[in-house]
């Protein structure tokens, strides 16, 4: 069921990708999936994605079907990249260091708590109990965790030349 909706989402992302290169890295993933999935078992994992309203079956009159993610079917998508959410290593740092600052509200304090956990297990350092900081280009990623938890409002991210504990970080990220 996860590659089936994994397939759905392919769609969606092509269609949001805004740029050629992000749309064929997409299209090149789809065969890799599809060679993954068991043909018989496909009609009864297509059946329990639609009892489970994850998405929406329509059958045109030509006779060609439709499969399309339903709202719910996006969140699943969603909570199934977050599990697997982990910020990306460069071959080469560019020297700068990405700091992640919160500030959330007590009546948020689950929210606040995954975010921390979240952070840490995607490979962000704690500098102190709301500053985190990773060393390579994590932007997309962290948008993602701030819109799963709705938290925009509450954090902030800073591009830095330099932290004072800088050889520190550099060992923990095996940068030196």
């Amino acid at each position: 069921m996860q590659k089936i909706l994994f397939l759905l989402s392919c769609s969606v992302a092509i269609g949001v990708s805004g740029s050629k290169t992000k749309a064929f890295f997409v299209i090149k993933r789809i065969p890799k999936e599809l060679e993954k999935i068991d043909k018989r078992c496909l009609s009864a994992a297509i059946a329990n994605l639609y009892r489970s309203k994850l998405i929406d079956f329509q059958e045109r009159e030509d006779g060609t079907q439709i499969l399309t993610l339903t709202e719910n079917g996006k969140r699943k998508i969603l909570a199934f990249n977050f599990e697997k959410l982990k910020f990306k290593k460069q071959n080469s740092w560019d020297g700068y260091w990405r700091i992640i600052i919160f500030d959330i509200p007590e009546k948020f304090k689950k929210e606040r708590n995954a975010l921390s956990q979240k952070l840490k297990f995607a490979g962000a350092c704690p500098l102190q109990k709301s500053v985190f900081v990773y060393p390579y280009d994590c932007k997309n990623e962290l948008d993602f965790l701030i819109e799963f938890f709705n938290l925009r409002r509450y954090v902030r991210f800073i591009l830095a030349k330099e932290i004072d504990n800088e050889l520190h970080l550099k060992k923990i990220f095996n940068l030196i």
